[in-house]
């Protein structure tokens, strides 16, 4: 029973990351979000035993049944990606304690939250990752909701790290307050100083979502250090590699996107090993 409930929490990730599939294309080509898939080359509906998640792609061999051009690796790749994500909250609340989602448990609603919050999260991270990477800018009608939604879930569910456990929801808010003014202060300042050459308001409101998204500044810190170090290293391997050039522009949304992830997945026991360190 476990096994197929893990299969069925899969495969409504992999259902979420279509739709991410879908979100993307249209929003960049302007078209409405809602309505039947459609091949965006012949442009003709898809039915819906060739729009499986996953296995319509190989069943398919990656082409269209219509016009048989080939379908973009992109939407398995991010269906199966989204797929892990919606797992990884799911397994790691099993693995912390039995009572897990048992109905009518003291943890039951929380649990919920929680899980509906870390989707959110994961959500938003990796239409940020993909759409950023793409096409080099960020939708607000996407991510500007998503802060607020964000916000009103941090204030009912478990923070990121282990000392703000216990602690109400004024406090938690007192804290995504300070996570946020670190954002601003940090993003609006490069922007400020470059004149908006280094980086755009679009990534300013990247890092507002960083900031409610992990709801303490240490956490933020670490994600933006993350992130920075990521992009050193794959700029410096682009420029080695002469894919890039010195005044090549490369999106930071993606690195910002993976910095997040990682301190969402290592960032409690990282920043509960170096207070360790620190106040021996």
């Amino acid at each position: 029973m476990i096994i197929l409930f893990h299969l069925i929490i899969f495969f409504i990730g992999a259902c979420f990351g279509s739709f991410l599939n879908c979100l993307i294309y249209r929003l960049a080509e302007h078209q409405p979000i809602t309505g039947r898939s459609f091949c965006p080359r012949c442009r003709k509906l898809i039915a819906w035993y060739d729009n499986i998640p996953v296995a319509s792609f190989f069943l398919l061999k990656g082409k269209c049944r219509q016009c048989r051009e080939k379908i973009s690796w992109q939407y398995p790749i991010v269906e199966i990606l989204m797929g892990f994500l919606f797992l990884l909250p799911v397994v790691g609340l099993f693995l912390s304690r039995k009572e897990f989602l048992v109905l009518g448990g003291q943890n039951f609603f929380s649990d919920i939250l929680e899980i509906l919050r870390v989707w959110i999260v994961y959500f938003i991270l990796t239409f940020i990752f993909v759409y950023d990477l793409k096409y080099m800018a960020i939708e607000d009608v996407v991510l500007l909701p998503s802060i607020g939604l964000v916000i009103m879930l941090n204030l009912f569910t478990s923070p990121l790290v282990d000392f703000l456990a216990g602690l109400g929801w004024e406090a938690k808010l007192g804290h995504m307050i300070l996570a946020v003014l670190l954002a601003v202060v940090f993003f609006g300042g490069q922007y400020v100083l470059t004149k908006g050459k280094g980086i755009g308001l679009g990534d300013l409101r990247i890092g507002l979502f960083m900031a409610v998204a992990l709801g303490h500044w240490s956490a933020l810190f670490l994600a933006l250090v993350v992130s920075y170090l990521l992009g050193a290293i794959i700029s410096l391997f682009l420029l080695v590699l002469k894919k890039r050039g010195l005044k090549s522009e490369i999106p930071l949304g993606p690195f910002l996107s993976l910095g997040t992830f990682f301190t969402f997945l290592f960032g409690q026991g990282v920043i509960n090993w170096f207070l360790r360190s620190s106040f021996r």
